[in-house]
């Protein structure tokens, strides 16, 4: 069994789903008392969001590049960010280490390949609705057409994640904002959506079209490396 160096705390509520999906599914394929060899790095986010609303992405590399580093010194065998927005990031943080580093959106591209979705709607913060690192990967690498909110519908969604998801709470009507914005997609082409937030799977459980949940996806991906 390979271990896995996990930086995680951005923020802790997804960190504790990657902790949980990525055990669960080791005990489920190894049975017995079996879990997974896992370090991890963890954040205070609070830091982390003060960097991101400056957009200094120099520094979170820098940041994300010195836990990389520390990880694989301590005996990690691969490398997995516990976010989809700090994978803005990952290229570079992968340059610096010698281990791989599993990417959230490879993930997430190969599982919708295989679901023959040729487009979807992108929903996360609005650095990864935004920047070209989650949606060009998509399109480039996969041919998979990204539709992305306008303006409006991202502030609402960053909003959200931010000001609640992040810190545990989950109202009903922001769930009802959320697949409001879902299914205005879905009439727009949309055969499915990326919950492109480690966050969102804990609002949004089902739709009218397929959820992509990436927090899940990613963390399936992880536990292939670990029983390689």
């Amino acid at each position: 069994m390979k271990t896995i160096g996990l930086i995680g705390g951005m923020s802790h509520e997804s960190t504790v789903e990657y902790y949980k999906i990525i055990n669960e599914e080791i005990n489920k394929r190894k049975k017995g008392l079996h879990s997974a060899k896992m370090l991890i790095e963890s954040y205070d986010f609070d830091e982390i969001e003060k960097l991101q609303s400056k957009e200094n992405w120099e520094e979170l590399t820098k940041i994300l590049t010195e836990s990389a580093k520390k990880l694989e010194a301590a005996g990690a065998d691969y490398i997995a960010i516990a976010t989809n927005t700090m994978h803005i990031c990952a290229d570079e943080v992968q340059k610096q280490i010698n281990i791989p580093l599993i990417h959230i959106a490879e993930a997430a591209g190969n599982y919708i390949k295989k679901k023959n979705f040729d487009t979807v709607l992108l929903m996360g913060t609005k650095y990864t609705m935004t920047k070209p690192f989650y949606k060009d990967k998509l399109k480039n690498e996969f041919n998979i057409n990204v539709i992305i909110p306008d303006d409006i519908e991202q502030k609402i969604i960053n909003n959200i994640i931010y000001d609640e998801l992040c810190i545990g709470i989950i109202k009903e009507s922001s769930r009802l904002e959320l697949l409001k914005i879902i299914n205005n997609y879905k009439l727009k082409g949309a055969k499915a959506v990326v919950l492109g937030c480690t966050e969102l799977p804990n609002i949004i459980k089902e739709a009218d079209i397929e959820i992509i949940n990436t927090t899940k996806i990613h963390s399936l991906e992880i536990a292939d490396k670990i029983l390689t």
